[in-house]
Protein backbone atom coordinates (compact mmCIF):
# COMPACT_ATOMS: atom_id res chain seq x y z
CA UNK A 1 0.00 0.00 0.00
CA UNK A 2 1.66 3.24 -0.90
CA UNK A 3 1.66 6.09 0.98
CA UNK A 4 0.72 10.04 0.34
CA UNK A 5 3.20 11.98 2.97
CA UNK A 6 2.99 16.17 2.97
CA UNK A 7 5.56 17.68 4.37
CA UNK A 8 5.24 21.68 5.26
CA UNK A 9 7.65 23.91 7.27
CA UNK A 10 7.86 28.01 7.16
CA UNK A 11 9.85 28.05 3.88
CA UNK A 12 8.08 25.44 1.82
CA UNK A 13 5.34 22.78 0.96
CA UNK A 14 5.40 19.51 -1.31
CA UNK A 15 3.96 15.95 -1.92
CA UNK A 16 5.79 12.59 -2.78
CA UNK A 17 4.42 9.79 -3.06
CA UNK A 18 6.31 6.30 -1.69
CA UNK A 19 6.00 3.14 -2.56
CA UNK A 20 6.82 2.16 1.44
CA UNK A 21 4.77 2.68 4.71
CA UNK A 22 6.89 4.96 6.45
CA UNK A 23 6.52 8.78 6.88
CA UNK A 24 8.99 9.91 5.57
CA UNK A 25 10.29 12.08 1.98
CA UNK A 26 13.19 12.33 0.25
CA UNK A 27 11.56 14.68 -2.10
CA UNK A 28 13.65 18.32 -2.90
CA UNK A 29 12.58 20.86 -0.32
CA UNK A 30 13.46 24.00 -2.47
CA UNK A 31 10.59 25.32 -5.01
CA UNK A 32 13.50 25.12 -7.98
CA UNK A 33 13.98 21.21 -7.43
CA UNK A 34 11.20 19.71 -7.78
CA UNK A 35 10.19 15.66 -6.65
CA UNK A 36 13.10 13.44 -7.31
CA UNK A 37 10.84 10.76 -8.57
CA UNK A 38 9.44 8.30 -6.43
CA UNK A 39 12.30 6.03 -4.78
CA UNK A 40 11.66 3.20 -3.10
CA UNK A 41 13.82 3.30 -0.08
CA UNK A 42 16.31 0.55 0.58
CA UNK A 43 16.03 -1.56 3.83
CA UNK A 44 18.91 -2.87 5.94
CA UNK A 45 17.56 -6.54 5.69
CA UNK A 46 16.65 -6.52 2.17
CA UNK A 47 19.76 -8.75 0.89
CA UNK A 48 22.71 -10.58 2.66
CA UNK A 49 25.12 -7.90 1.69
CA UNK A 50 22.66 -5.11 3.46
CA UNK A 51 22.78 -7.34 6.45
CA UNK A 52 26.00 -7.68 6.86
CA UNK A 53 27.14 -4.08 5.81
CA UNK A 54 24.71 -3.18 8.62
CA UNK A 55 26.21 -5.27 11.28
CA UNK A 56 29.73 -3.83 10.15
CA UNK A 57 28.63 -0.35 10.74
CA UNK A 58 26.94 -1.66 14.08
CA UNK A 59 31.05 -2.71 15.03
CA UNK A 60 31.98 0.20 13.74
CA UNK A 61 29.53 2.35 16.22
CA UNK A 62 30.89 0.16 19.09
CA UNK A 63 34.33 0.98 18.71
CA UNK A 64 33.27 4.65 18.71
CA UNK A 65 31.62 4.72 21.77
CA UNK A 66 34.05 2.75 23.25
CA UNK A 67 35.93 4.92 22.48
CA UNK A 68 34.41 8.32 23.74
CA UNK A 69 33.55 7.08 26.90
CA UNK A 70 37.04 5.65 27.74
CA UNK A 71 37.71 9.16 28.45
CA UNK A 72 36.15 9.77 31.72
CA UNK A 73 37.20 6.35 33.04
CA UNK A 74 40.82 7.12 32.15
CA UNK A 75 40.67 11.01 32.67
CA UNK A 76 41.53 10.44 36.35
CA UNK A 77 44.40 8.07 35.88
CA UNK A 78 45.90 10.57 33.54
CA UNK A 79 45.86 13.05 36.16
CA UNK A 80 48.17 11.17 38.67
CA UNK A 81 50.25 9.27 35.82
CA UNK A 82 51.24 12.22 33.73
CA UNK A 83 51.12 15.10 36.89
CA UNK A 84 48.58 17.14 34.99
CA UNK A 85 46.22 19.82 36.01
CA UNK A 86 42.23 19.82 34.72
CA UNK A 87 42.68 22.14 31.85
CA UNK A 88 46.04 20.03 30.70
CA UNK A 89 44.06 16.50 31.19
CA UNK A 90 41.15 18.46 29.20
CA UNK A 91 43.35 18.50 25.62
CA UNK A 92 42.47 14.85 25.00
CA UNK A 93 38.87 16.22 24.73
CA UNK A 94 40.20 18.84 22.62
CA UNK A 95 42.22 17.42 20.12
CA UNK A 96 39.72 15.12 18.69
CA UNK A 97 38.34 18.67 17.26
CA UNK A 98 41.21 18.52 14.86
CA UNK A 99 40.03 15.02 13.09
CA UNK A 100 36.16 15.87 13.11
CA UNK A 101 36.80 19.04 11.35
CA UNK A 102 39.15 18.05 8.45
CA UNK A 103 36.37 15.22 8.13
CA UNK A 104 33.44 17.61 8.15
CA UNK A 105 35.08 19.23 4.90
CA UNK A 106 36.61 16.41 3.69
CA UNK A 107 33.45 13.58 3.63
CA UNK A 108 31.55 14.11 -0.02
CA UNK A 109 35.15 13.97 -1.50
CA UNK A 110 36.66 10.99 0.31
CA UNK A 111 32.86 9.35 -1.11
CA UNK A 112 33.23 10.47 -4.20
CA UNK A 113 36.85 9.37 -4.41
CA UNK A 114 36.92 6.06 -2.45
CA UNK A 115 33.49 5.20 -2.06
CA UNK A 116 32.39 3.61 1.16
CA UNK A 117 34.87 1.13 1.34
CA UNK A 118 37.56 4.03 1.48
CA UNK A 119 35.18 5.47 4.49
CA UNK A 120 35.41 1.96 5.90
CA UNK A 121 39.69 1.83 5.51
CA UNK A 122 40.12 5.17 6.40
CA UNK A 123 37.95 5.15 9.24
CA UNK A 124 39.12 2.21 10.87
CA UNK A 125 42.58 2.87 10.21
CA UNK A 126 42.60 6.09 12.15
CA UNK A 127 41.40 4.20 14.86
CA UNK A 128 43.71 1.46 15.33
CA UNK A 129 46.67 4.44 15.02
CA UNK A 130 45.34 5.69 17.48
CA UNK A 131 45.29 2.86 19.59
CA UNK A 132 48.34 1.53 18.82
CA UNK A 133 50.03 5.14 20.47
CA UNK A 134 48.23 5.37 23.31
CA UNK A 135 49.33 1.54 24.29
CA UNK A 136 52.76 2.34 24.44
CA UNK A 137 52.02 4.78 26.63
CA UNK A 138 53.95 8.02 25.07
CA UNK A 139 55.01 11.44 26.78
CA UNK A 140 51.38 13.31 26.97
CA UNK A 141 51.69 15.52 23.83
CA UNK A 142 52.35 12.70 21.53
CA UNK A 143 48.99 11.32 23.33
CA UNK A 144 46.92 14.49 22.49
CA UNK A 145 47.99 13.95 19.13
CA UNK A 146 46.67 10.07 18.87
CA UNK A 147 43.52 11.34 19.66
CA UNK A 148 43.46 13.60 16.45
CA UNK A 149 43.32 10.58 14.67
CA UNK A 150 40.77 8.94 16.47
CA UNK A 151 39.03 12.17 15.78
CA UNK A 152 39.05 11.78 12.22
CA UNK A 153 37.68 7.88 12.06
CA UNK A 154 34.90 8.54 14.42
CA UNK A 155 34.06 11.97 12.11
CA UNK A 156 34.38 9.90 9.03
CA UNK A 157 32.49 6.83 10.40
CA UNK A 158 29.89 9.09 11.85
CA UNK A 159 28.88 10.74 8.96
CA UNK A 160 29.28 8.11 6.75
CA UNK A 161 26.79 5.21 7.78
CA UNK A 162 24.31 7.68 9.25
CA UNK A 163 23.83 9.30 5.92
CA UNK A 164 23.61 5.65 4.87
CA UNK A 165 21.62 4.39 7.39
CA UNK A 166 19.16 7.50 7.80
CA UNK A 167 17.85 7.23 3.85
CA UNK A 168 16.70 3.68 4.44
CA UNK A 169 13.33 2.49 5.49
CA UNK A 170 12.41 2.82 9.23
CA UNK A 171 14.98 5.26 9.49
CA UNK A 172 14.26 5.63 13.35
CA UNK A 173 14.28 2.35 14.18
CA UNK A 174 17.78 1.09 12.31
CA UNK A 175 19.17 4.43 13.67
CA UNK A 176 17.74 4.01 16.94
CA UNK A 177 19.69 0.43 17.28
CA UNK A 178 22.91 1.40 15.63
CA UNK A 179 22.98 4.69 17.79
CA UNK A 180 22.29 2.03 21.01
CA UNK A 181 24.88 -0.15 19.82
CA UNK A 182 27.19 3.39 20.20
CA UNK A 183 25.53 3.44 23.98
CA UNK A 184 26.66 -0.45 24.33
CA UNK A 185 30.22 0.41 23.10
CA UNK A 186 30.49 3.52 25.91
CA UNK A 187 28.50 1.00 28.84
CA UNK A 188 31.23 -1.76 28.47
CA UNK A 189 34.32 0.64 27.63
CA UNK A 190 34.41 2.27 31.05
CA UNK A 191 33.34 -1.02 32.57
CA UNK A 192 36.77 -2.51 30.92
CA UNK A 193 38.90 0.08 32.08
CA UNK A 194 37.81 0.57 35.56
CA UNK A 195 37.92 -3.07 36.45
CA UNK A 196 41.32 -3.04 34.70
CA UNK A 197 42.67 -0.40 36.65
CA UNK A 198 40.61 0.15 39.48
CA UNK A 199 40.43 -3.51 40.89
CA UNK A 200 43.12 -4.88 39.14
CA UNK A 201 45.33 -2.58 39.20
CA UNK A 202 47.03 -2.53 35.73
CA UNK A 203 48.35 0.87 34.46
CA UNK A 204 45.60 2.71 32.35
CA UNK A 205 47.29 2.36 29.17
CA UNK A 206 46.44 -1.72 28.99
CA UNK A 207 43.07 -0.49 28.19
CA UNK A 208 44.04 0.21 24.62
CA UNK A 209 45.52 -2.98 24.29
CA UNK A 210 41.74 -4.27 24.43
CA UNK A 211 40.86 -1.31 21.78
CA UNK A 212 43.66 -2.23 19.68
CA UNK A 213 42.00 -5.69 18.93
CA UNK A 214 38.71 -3.77 18.71
CA UNK A 215 39.62 -1.60 15.61
CA UNK A 216 41.76 -4.40 14.02
CA UNK A 217 38.28 -6.37 14.05
CA UNK A 218 36.28 -3.37 12.72
CA UNK A 219 39.57 -2.61 10.04
CA UNK A 220 38.99 -6.39 8.65
CA UNK A 221 35.08 -6.61 8.89
CA UNK A 222 34.14 -3.33 7.64
CA UNK A 223 36.46 -2.94 4.55
CA UNK A 224 35.08 -6.88 3.76
CA UNK A 225 31.45 -5.87 3.60
CA UNK A 226 31.64 -2.53 1.82
CA UNK A 227 34.84 -3.91 -0.69
CA UNK A 228 32.78 -3.31 -3.33
CA UNK A 229 31.05 0.10 -2.49
CA UNK A 230 34.21 1.61 -4.71
CA UNK A 231 33.54 5.36 -5.86
CA UNK A 232 32.45 4.09 -9.04
CA UNK A 233 28.90 2.58 -7.64
CA UNK A 234 28.72 5.17 -5.12
CA UNK A 235 28.66 7.85 -7.57
CA UNK A 236 26.60 5.65 -10.08
CA UNK A 237 23.92 4.61 -7.06
CA UNK A 238 23.75 8.79 -6.46
CA UNK A 239 24.41 10.31 -9.95
CA UNK A 240 22.29 12.82 -8.99
CA UNK A 241 23.78 14.10 -5.98
CA UNK A 242 26.55 14.04 -7.52
CA UNK A 243 25.70 16.45 -10.22
CA UNK A 244 24.04 18.50 -7.97
CA UNK A 245 27.24 19.15 -5.44
CA UNK A 246 29.33 19.92 -8.61
CA UNK A 247 26.95 23.01 -8.92
CA UNK A 248 26.66 23.78 -5.12
CA UNK A 249 27.25 20.51 -2.13
CA UNK A 250 28.31 21.78 0.56
CA UNK A 251 27.95 25.68 -0.29
CA UNK A 252 24.04 25.11 -1.12
CA UNK A 253 23.72 23.41 2.41
CA UNK A 254 25.78 25.78 4.33
CA UNK A 255 24.43 29.10 2.40
CA UNK A 256 21.56 28.65 0.60
CA UNK A 257 17.94 29.14 2.32
CA UNK A 258 15.99 26.68 3.10
CA UNK A 259 18.72 24.46 3.50
CA UNK A 260 21.13 26.46 5.13
CA UNK A 261 18.46 27.07 7.52
CA UNK A 262 18.47 23.42 8.67
CA UNK A 263 22.06 22.45 7.95
CA UNK A 264 23.03 24.90 10.59
CA UNK A 265 20.20 24.61 13.22
CA UNK A 266 20.67 20.94 13.02
CA UNK A 267 24.59 21.34 13.30
CA UNK A 268 24.40 23.64 16.63
CA UNK A 269 21.90 20.77 18.17
CA UNK A 270 24.20 18.10 17.62
CA UNK A 271 27.43 20.34 18.77
CA UNK A 272 25.14 21.18 22.38
CA UNK A 273 24.09 17.69 22.30
CA UNK A 274 27.58 15.83 21.75
CA UNK A 275 28.62 18.06 23.88
CA UNK A 276 26.05 17.01 26.79
CA UNK A 277 26.73 13.37 26.24
CA UNK A 278 30.47 13.37 26.25
CA UNK A 279 30.96 15.98 28.99
CA UNK A 280 28.52 14.30 31.34
CA UNK A 281 30.38 11.06 30.37
CA UNK A 282 33.61 11.92 30.74
CA UNK A 283 33.65 14.47 34.04
CA UNK A 284 30.81 12.00 35.78
CA UNK A 285 33.53 9.84 37.73
CA UNK A 286 35.10 12.59 38.75
CA UNK A 287 32.15 13.96 40.07
CA UNK A 288 30.99 11.06 41.92
CA UNK A 289 34.80 10.83 43.72
CA UNK A 290 35.34 14.64 44.11
CA UNK A 291 31.57 15.99 45.02
CA UNK A 292 29.33 12.66 46.20
CA UNK A 293 33.06 11.15 47.94
CA UNK A 294 32.28 7.98 46.24
CA UNK A 295 34.97 5.09 45.99
CA UNK A 296 36.77 4.57 42.94
CA UNK A 297 34.93 1.53 41.33
CA UNK A 298 31.20 2.49 42.44
CA UNK A 299 32.02 6.08 40.84
CA UNK A 300 33.36 4.00 37.94
CA UNK A 301 29.91 2.66 37.54
CA UNK A 302 27.78 5.12 37.55
CA UNK A 303 29.50 5.91 34.19
CA UNK A 304 28.42 2.43 32.98
CA UNK A 305 25.14 3.59 34.35
CA UNK A 306 24.75 6.61 32.34
CA UNK A 307 25.61 4.71 28.85
CA UNK A 308 23.02 1.83 29.63
CA UNK A 309 20.49 4.56 30.12
CA UNK A 310 21.50 5.94 26.52
CA UNK A 311 22.10 2.52 25.11
CA UNK A 312 18.21 1.46 26.39
CA UNK A 313 16.75 5.13 25.49
CA UNK A 314 17.93 4.89 22.05
CA UNK A 315 16.31 1.37 21.41
CA UNK A 316 13.01 1.80 23.21
CA UNK A 317 12.51 5.37 22.42
CA UNK A 318 13.62 5.03 18.46
CA UNK A 319 10.11 3.43 18.38
CA UNK A 320 8.24 6.04 20.04
CA UNK A 321 10.05 8.79 18.26
CA UNK A 322 8.18 8.45 14.97
CA UNK A 323 5.05 7.92 16.63
CA UNK A 324 4.76 11.37 18.42
CA UNK A 325 6.74 12.76 16.43
CA UNK A 326 10.06 14.16 15.76
CA UNK A 327 9.74 17.70 17.51
CA UNK A 328 7.23 17.19 19.94
CA UNK A 329 9.40 14.04 21.39
CA UNK A 330 12.87 15.29 20.92
CA UNK A 331 11.41 18.52 22.90
CA UNK A 332 10.28 16.48 25.94
CA UNK A 333 13.35 14.31 26.41
CA UNK A 334 15.42 17.18 26.11
CA UNK A 335 13.28 18.49 28.90
CA UNK A 336 12.66 15.07 31.26
CA UNK A 337 16.91 14.61 31.05
CA UNK A 338 16.90 18.64 32.39
CA UNK A 339 14.99 17.56 35.43
CA UNK A 340 16.96 14.55 36.46
CA UNK A 341 19.78 16.17 35.68
CA UNK A 342 18.70 19.32 39.04
CA UNK A 343 17.83 16.14 40.82
CA UNK A 344 21.94 15.01 40.35
CA UNK A 345 23.23 18.60 40.77
CA UNK A 346 20.79 19.73 43.88
CA UNK A 347 19.79 16.16 45.92
CA UNK A 348 23.45 15.39 47.66
CA UNK A 349 23.28 11.46 47.64
CA UNK A 350 25.37 9.00 45.93
CA UNK A 351 22.61 6.76 44.96
CA UNK A 352 20.53 9.53 43.66
CA UNK A 353 22.76 11.04 41.71
CA UNK A 354 23.48 7.30 39.88
CA UNK A 355 20.04 6.91 39.38
CA UNK A 356 19.52 10.34 38.17
CA UNK A 357 22.48 10.24 35.60
CA UNK A 358 21.32 6.91 34.34
CA UNK A 359 17.85 8.47 33.64
CA UNK A 360 19.08 11.68 32.22
CA UNK A 361 21.46 9.35 29.49
CA UNK A 362 17.80 7.06 29.09
CA UNK A 363 16.00 10.86 27.51
CA UNK A 364 19.46 12.04 26.02
CA UNK A 365 19.74 8.66 24.08
CA UNK A 366 17.69 9.59 21.15
CA UNK A 367 18.42 12.85 20.07
CA UNK A 368 21.07 12.02 17.96
CA UNK A 369 18.71 9.56 15.54
CA UNK A 370 16.30 11.76 16.28
CA UNK A 371 18.07 14.88 14.39
CA UNK A 372 19.33 12.84 11.76
CA UNK A 373 15.71 11.53 10.94
CA UNK A 374 14.44 14.87 10.87
CA UNK A 375 17.16 16.22 8.48
CA UNK A 376 16.43 13.69 5.45
CA UNK A 377 12.75 14.71 6.34
CA UNK A 378 13.52 18.45 5.50
CA UNK A 379 16.63 18.90 3.04
CA UNK A 380 16.70 17.21 -0.30
CA UNK A 381 17.95 14.40 -1.21
CA UNK A 382 20.69 15.44 -3.04
CA UNK A 383 22.11 17.60 -0.20
CA UNK A 384 21.80 14.33 2.19
CA UNK A 385 25.30 12.95 1.93
CA UNK A 386 26.78 16.49 2.08
CA UNK A 387 24.50 17.67 4.75
CA UNK A 388 24.79 14.53 7.22
CA UNK A 389 28.03 14.75 6.88
CA UNK A 390 28.68 17.97 7.77
CA UNK A 391 26.25 18.25 10.44
CA UNK A 392 27.97 14.86 12.37
CA UNK A 393 31.20 15.90 12.08
CA UNK A 394 30.26 19.03 13.12
CA UNK A 395 28.19 18.07 16.20
CA UNK A 396 31.30 15.67 17.07
CA UNK A 397 33.05 18.77 17.46
CA UNK A 398 31.16 19.17 20.61
CA UNK A 399 32.87 15.72 22.19
CA UNK A 400 36.12 18.15 22.04
CA UNK A 401 35.41 21.57 22.77
CA UNK A 402 32.64 21.36 25.95
CA UNK A 403 34.06 19.07 27.67
CA UNK A 404 37.14 21.20 27.45
CA UNK A 405 35.01 23.72 28.78
CA UNK A 406 33.72 21.52 31.78
CA UNK A 407 37.66 20.71 32.87
CA UNK A 408 38.89 24.53 32.60
CA UNK A 409 35.68 25.61 34.48
CA UNK A 410 36.40 22.64 36.91
CA UNK A 411 40.03 23.92 37.10
CA UNK A 412 39.23 27.18 38.30
CA UNK A 413 35.39 26.55 40.09
CA UNK A 414 35.89 22.82 41.18
CA UNK A 415 34.18 19.58 38.97
CA UNK A 416 30.96 20.34 40.81
CA UNK A 417 30.01 23.05 37.99
CA UNK A 418 29.54 20.12 35.75
CA UNK A 419 25.90 20.00 36.49
CA UNK A 420 24.79 23.86 36.11
CA UNK A 421 26.86 23.83 33.03
CA UNK A 422 25.20 20.57 31.23
CA UNK A 423 21.45 21.84 32.42
CA UNK A 424 22.19 25.59 30.68
CA UNK A 425 23.62 23.60 27.62
CA UNK A 426 20.56 21.47 27.50
CA UNK A 427 18.74 24.50 27.46
CA UNK A 428 20.52 26.03 24.38
CA UNK A 429 19.80 22.73 22.37
CA UNK A 430 16.10 22.86 23.55
CA UNK A 431 15.69 26.27 21.97
CA UNK A 432 17.93 24.91 18.90
CA UNK A 433 15.65 22.59 18.34
CA UNK A 434 12.80 24.79 18.67
CA UNK A 435 13.82 26.92 15.84
CA UNK A 436 13.35 23.91 12.95
CA UNK A 437 10.63 24.00 10.52
CA UNK A 438 8.23 22.02 11.10
CA UNK A 439 7.06 18.89 9.27
CA UNK A 440 3.36 17.66 9.43
CA UNK A 441 2.52 14.73 7.59
CA UNK A 442 -0.89 12.76 7.06
CA UNK A 443 -1.35 8.94 5.91
CA UNK A 444 -3.74 7.70 2.98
Amino acid sequence: MSTCVTQESHDVSFFTLEALPRQHSDADSTPSHPTDGFPVLERWNQNSLNIYRTFATFWCFLVMGANDAAYGAIIPYLESYYHLSYTVVSLVFLSPLVGYTIAAFLNQRIHNAFGQRGVALLGSGCHLLAYVINSVHPPYPVLVVSFIFAGLGNGVEDAAWNAWIGNMANANEVLGFLHGIYGAGAVISPLIATSMIAKGGLPWYYFYYVMVGCAAIELVVSSACFWKSTAAEFRAANRQSVEENKKGGLRDALFKRPSARVTWLCALFLLGYVGVEVALGGWIVTFMIRVRQGGAFASGMTATGFWLGITVGRVILGFVTPRVGEKIAISGYIVCSMAFGLVLWLVPHFYASAVAVSLQGFFLGPLFPGAIVMLTKLLPRHLHVTSIGFVAAFGGSGAAILPFAVGVLAQAKGVKVLQPFIIGLSGAILITWLGLPRVKFSRE
